[in-house]
């Protein structure tokens, strides 16, 4: 039987007789009862797949990733006692209506059709698209519809299997562009096709040909001749020949055009809108042209007023008065008193415009000097149309949860993609490393826990609370570290830990824990006493540590004295000095930093040049005496030098700016060709004289692009010029003043 099975597995059935002793049974896999027949439309009849219907068509689609994840705990129990047998497979099977869903391959083609019913041609081209349906392997014929054509257009075979060239049905493999594909008698020529069908058979393996240009019959060829432009071309010469004969396009109106073109008055309005459920005031603009008094309306959106942003209410057009209303061809044509004219706007009146009641409560300035020149009347004053604000309600601040800082909790309140908080950068740097430490007691605790100690540590430097209990002999409890550092709520207040809330008497409570504050040590005492540790140095030691240190880093004291002088203007200012000190980890105070530099400033003009710098630094070459020592250094505070210091760092900035002032003026002066022309023009067109205020310089730098502050102007003015008077500027002897001493300064020297 082995043999036999082996035998027969490579014969073909199809070519064995359907006869008695040719034949063997197959092997049966499904048992079931099968169930042919069927009542279809009151008829019974037999279904049978390749009879009645045939089997649903099936794709390979690649099979998607597994995206279980086991983590590491390993596969569940069941997953290992029922595994997936299709789990090795790299591809899986899909209906082709899910697969292909949309997917439709497109072919332009044409066809000739005989010509019989006249002479001037014989055949005529008709262009077609071929649309193949993948998902059952069903296609159409369409054909562009040309407007009076007299043929029958459109859908020219409906959609279905088409049959295909060597029986059975077409298949998209039949397709190909420059083939000719014979359907029902026509023969289509099968020219180009969309760029989605040509990558699908790049990806099959099949590439398409370049397409081919459509066939063009004589008629076709005759419809492009006849499309180009009718009759002579408008030209501007055609136009002025036809009014010169006094023919149509007459300049009607053409002096109110040219004389008030551009020139528009605009007025603010509001609408009180009572249709909506909820009352609204909404603003609007009404423009009215001069140069052919047309009206245009636009609203005006207010933030987040919830309506789409499209602002022309009315395009501009001439509106008439009264309400709209509709107007035919057939109507008399209207006068111009029928229109709305400028005359009939006018603040704090209402005007009636397309049936909408709106209030003018303003004008512009261009507005008001063209009614007070022209129409002789005034407007009135501006009206204030707002309403009362409306009072939001605001929810209430959540209590903090205890998770996180307050910050940190505040940030998902008031946004909702939250940030990371920002670091006070200015706390941590005056309260690192200060750490107030309290010790504690249980409250109301049992026995057992009365000679408990606990340390409570309250970081300044980010307010962070950390509590331990130092280890005791004979104790039997495990101490060491009992309360992480961070951020936690005292529950008896209900806000986070401040400094105030840990005083000795004073009770806290964490985590349901009640503690008695006992004491404080010695450095915390102070802190709390005098409102916050002041460091206090000795000057004198100071002084020295900063030469010997100084010596050591640096070899040179020039190289010390450019790191101090930080904006390298040749002296160090009060600013300078502190931050200098600050660089070398100590934290004086201004009066102390003043008593510093005034050991260092021997003339005493509030700065430290650089010749007192090297006095201080180093020693003298050529000594008289024997052991010289510097000068000892004067303890008490000076309040005329703190006025004399304060004095030069004002000073400094304010050279400083007039360097970039002028700076600034000669780079446009200097570096931009002809704009001294342009500039000159610019005065002529401002006044008839030689000479020239701040203001025009600065309205004259505007016209021509450039843009300078009057500060900085007045301060280039005054430095060139000191004598000038600023009302009275001669911009000649101006211009040669700023290129002479261009070059004479620097952004920085």
């Amino acid at each position: 039987m082995a043999g036999y099975a082996t035998g027969m597995e490579g014969v073909d059935m199809n070519h064995v007789p359907n006869l008695p002793g040719y034949g063997f049974r197959r092997k049966q896999k499904q048992f079931h009862k099968p169930q042919t027949f069927q009542m279809v439309n009151g008829v019974r009849v037999e279904q049978q797949e390749g009879v009645t219907f045939e089997r649903p068509k099936f794709v390979k689609v690649a099979k998607a990733m597994d995206t279980r994840r086991h983590g590491a705990t390993g596969k569940s129990i069941h997953s290992e006692e029922y595994p997936d047998h299709h789990a090795h497979r790299d591809a899986t099977s899909h209906p082709a209506w899910d697969a292909f869903d949309r997917h439709v391959l497109r072919f332009y083609g044409w066809f000739q059709e005989a010509v019989v019913e006249t002479n001037l041609e014989n055949y005529r081209v008709r262009h077609c698209a071929i649309l193949y349906y993948l998902e059952d392997d069903t296609c159409h014929v369409t054909e562009k519809k040309m407007d009076n054509s007299g043929i029958p257009q459109g859908q020219l075979i409906r959609r279905h299997r088409f049959p295909g060239p060597d029986g059975g049905y077409l298949g998209w493999a039949d397709l190909q562009v420059g083939n000719v594909l014979n359907i029902y008698g026509r023969a289509i020529q099968l020219c180009d096709c969309d760029g989605f069908t040509r990558q699908f058979y790049e990806t099959q393996g099949m590439d398409q040909m370049p397409g081919e240009p459509l066939e063009q019959d004589a008629f076709m060829k005759t419809m492009m001749k006849e499309d180009g432009p009718k009759g002579l071309p408008k030209t501007a010469e055609r136009l002025y020949r036809e009014v010169a004969l006094g023919g149509g396009h007459i300049n009607t109106d053409m002096q109110q055009f040219l004389e008030w073109d551009r020139k528009v008055c605009r007025f603010y309005a509001i609408m009180d809108d009572l249709s909506m459920p909820q009352f609204e005031r909404r603003p609007f603009q009404l423009l009215f042209f001069l140069a052919d008094d047309t009206v245009e309306i636009r609203e005006q959106y207010p933030l987040n007023c919830g309506r789409d942003s499209f602002p022309i209410f009315y395009r501009r057009n001439k509106l008439p008065r009264g309400p709209a209303a509709l107007h035919g061809p057939l109507d008399q044509p209207k006068g111009k008193d029928t229109y709305v004219r400028a005359e009939d706007f006018g603040v704090g009146q209402p005007v009636q415009l397309l049936g909408y009641n709106f209030f003018v409560y303003d004008a512009d300035e261009f507005t008001r000097q063209y009614f007070s020149e022209e129409l002789g009347t005034q407007l009135d004053p501006r009206t204030d149309v707002r309403l009362p604000e409306r009072a939001v309600p605001r929810p209430p601040t959540p209590k903090y949860t205890g998770y996180g800082s307050w910050e940190d909790s505040m940030g998902s309140v008031h946004s909702l993609m939250p940030k990371p908080p920002k670091r006070d950068m200015v706390k941590l740097y005056e309260q690192d490393g200060k750490v107030l430490r309290f010790t504690a007691q249980f409250h109301g605790s049992k026995v057992e826990d009365q000679d408990r100690l606990f340390v409570i540590n309250f970081h300044l430097f980010d307010d962070t609370v950390s509590i331990h209990e130092p280890p005791q002999r004979n104790m039997g409890i495990v101490t060491g570290r009992y309360l992480e550092k961070g951020i936690h709520v005292n529950q008896i207040t209900g806000q986070i830990f401040k400094d105030t809330d840990l005083r000795p008497g004073s009770i806290v409570k964490v985590y349901n824990r009640e503690f008695e504050i006992v004491d404080m040590d010695e450095y915390t005492r102070k802190h709390v006493e005098e409102g916050g540790n002041i460091r206090t140095y000795d000057l004198a030691a100071v002084l020295e540590k900063i030469r010997e240190g100084m010596r050591q880093q640096y070899p040179l004291v020039r190289d010390i004295f450019r790191r101090f002088d930080a904006d390298k203007d040749g002296v160090i200012t009060q600013k300078e000095f502190k931050e200098a000190l600050n660089k070398w980890g100590f934290q004086p105070t201004t009066e102390e930093v003043l008593v510093l530099m005034r050991h260092f400033d021997v003339r005493q003009d509030g700065q430290i040049s650089y010749n007192e710098f090297c006095d201080q630094m180093l020693d003298e070459d050529f000594p008289v005496g024997m052991m010289k020592t510097k000068a000892p250094l004067n303890h008490n505070y000076d309040g005329d030098y703190a006025d004399r210091a304060e004095y030069r760092v004002v000073e400094r900035q304010e050279t400083n700016a007039v360097r970039k002032a002028i700076r600034q003026l000669g780079d446009i002066l200097a570096k931009r060709d002809n704009i001294m022309f342009k500039i000159t023009r610019e005065f002529k067109h401002l006044t008839h004289e030689d000479f020239v205020t701040v203001a025009q310089i600065g309205q004259a730098l505007l016209q021509t692009g450039q843009s300078m502050e009057p500060e900085d102007i007045t301060r280039a003015v005054l430095h060139v010029m000191p004598d000038v008077d600023l009302e009275r500027i001669p911009y000649v002897a101006l211009f040669k003043a700023v290129k002479t001493s261009f070059h004479e300064f620097s952004s920085k020297r």
